[in-house]
Parts: C-alpha cells; structure tokens; sequence
C-alpha cells in the first residue's frame, strides 16, 4: 500500500470514526452556509453505492467533479471501471486531502499548494489546521453547479459606505494578532468605529439573505448583491430589517452596538464584503469596495 493510499484509509477512518459521511444516491450535497463559515469540507463527505449502468464520468458529472477528483479519493477506480455495489468516497468539491505537517499554520500550506489562505481557512471551518485539511483543485468540470451562488464577479456599479461619515478603523482586514489571547488569525473584515446606536446603512442595492443572532458575529446582516457580491454587518445592536426584504442603498439595516464576541471592546461595526466562488462566499478587503 502506497503513502497515498495508507492517507485514504486514515482518512476515511477518521471520517467514519465521527460519523461524518452520508449515503446518498441522490446528489444533493450539504452547502456552504451564508451564514459564516462552511461547515469544514471533511465532514460534508460523502458515500455513494453504484448502481448498474454507473461510469466513473457519469458519477463525476452527478456530482460536479473531476473524474481526477474521484480517483484520487477512490484509487481502486484508477483503471476507470466501476463495479456494481461498490461504495465510492464523495468529496464536497474538487480537491485532495492532505496529512498537515506539525506546527504548519494555513500560510504555510498556502504556499505549498498555492491557494489562498483565507481560502483554505474558511474551507476547512475557520479554525487552526487539524491532523487533516482538505486542499481545493480547481475544477475541470464544465457542469460544475452554481445555482446557488451568482456567477458574476462583477460588484455592482454603485458602492457605499455603512455609516454616516467615514469612521476610523480600529481592527484591519488580514490576518491578525487577536489581542484578547495572542494567536495569529483570519480578520475576514474590518472594524468600523462608531458610537453605540450610529445608524448602519445597506452599501449597494440588494436583498436581505439573514437577519439575526449568529455565534461571534453577534447580531448580524447579510445582503447579497448583483454581480455576485455580498455585505456583512456585525456586532450590532439592533436590526431594523428582515429576511427576503430589499433594499436600497443606504437604507437603514440596524445600529452600531457590541454583541457576539468582538475583537475589541469598543462600540463599532464590523464590517465584511464577500464575492462568490466555487468555495463558497470568499472575504475581500473592504478597503476596495467603500466610497463615500
């Protein structure tokens, strides 16, 4: 048994161990949540059972993945037969798994495998590497589903600001050193300043996808946009609109405040803009995005 192959069995292992794969033969895989982050692509797995009839080119397309991507989590289809009853592994994208060395943080495996770090942090749950990460490959299949995110990366023509006057930035966007423990993480956004209660306004035309209570994010809202853009407003105090309801640029979406758990003790807005990709809704420096 090769490196590779050892690899797959620890991985599925683990996986199994956790109880984290399904069996589906309908192909409706588990979405990355709008909400944060997505749930870690080790544990959105699946099994599928093959049916008569099933190729390794038709289980790919069913699934929106490479065929390359089935063989490497399934080396026993390297010779592209598919026998019938057989259980074959499901990743949740286009990707390899990898054993992480000790003591490599996403940087590092950043430039091992040239993907983006905030990528692959968010891809694998927002949370320091583990004894297995998944790694993104980019996709080969033409079919690959983007229903459910827009396909333009386009922003739309006319951006914003969240609050009434330009506030000062008190956390940048990046990675960062948290100054309440000391660890190096992923600040997918940036913290605005602003008195408790200072009105938080939509940044471009959009629709409201959440609107409520989220973890550290406190009290949160997200507006996805044309063009494949989407904005997030954090630590508020209160919020003044609701899921499914448009709105237009610079309509009230709720007050600055200090819910969830924020970087710093001060009121103030935390503030994100997201664009769509096949990983999912993937953090971009504000900075590019505010206009007054």
């Amino acid at each position: 048994m090769n490196v590779r192959d050892r690899l797959l069995v620890l991985l599925c292992s683990f996986i199994s161990a956790l109880g984290l794969v399904s069996t589906h033969h309908n192909p409706v895989l588990a979405q990355a949540s709008s909400k944060t982050c997505p749930t870690p692509a080790l544990e959105r797995f699946q099994r599928y059972k093959a049916s008569r009839g099933d190729t390794l080119e038709s289980i790919a397309q069913r699934y929106n993945l490479s065929p390359e991507t089935i063989i490497a989590m399934n080396p026993a289809l390297k010779n592209g037969r598919v026998a019938v009853g057989s259980e074959i592994l499901i990743p949740p994208l286009d990707g390899i798994v990898v054993e992480v060395p000790k003591g490599n943080n996403w940087q590092q495996l950043a430039e091992i495998y040239k993907v983006r770090a905030d990528a692959l942090f968010e891809l694998n749950g927002c949370k320091a590497p583990s004894r297995f990460a998944f790694i993104p490959t980019p996709n080969k299949s033409p079919s690959r589903a983007t229903a459910s995110l827009p396909t333009s990366s386009n922003p739309p023509q006319t951006i914003g600001y969240p609050l009434p006057q330009v506030a000062q930035v008190g956390f940048p966007y990046g990675w960062q050193i948290n100054p309440r423990n000391g660890q190096v993480f992923f600040h997918s956004g940036i913290d605005l300043l602003a008195a408790k209660g200072t009105a938080v306004s939509a940044i471009a035309p959009g629709a409201v996808v959440f609107a409520g209570e989220q973890g550290t994010y406190g009290n949160l809202v997200i507006v996805n946009h044309e063009g494949g853009l989407q904005s997030r407003y954090a630590q508020l105090d209160s919020i003044k609109v609701k899921v499914g309801q448009k709105v237009k640029q610079g309509d009230l979406l709720g007050t600055v405040g200090t819910s969830g758990q924020p970087t710093i003790n001060q009121p103030h807005l935390h503030f994100e803009v997201r664009s769509s990709s096949s990983l999912g809704w993937v953090a971009k420096d504000p900075k590019g995005y505010l206009r007054r």
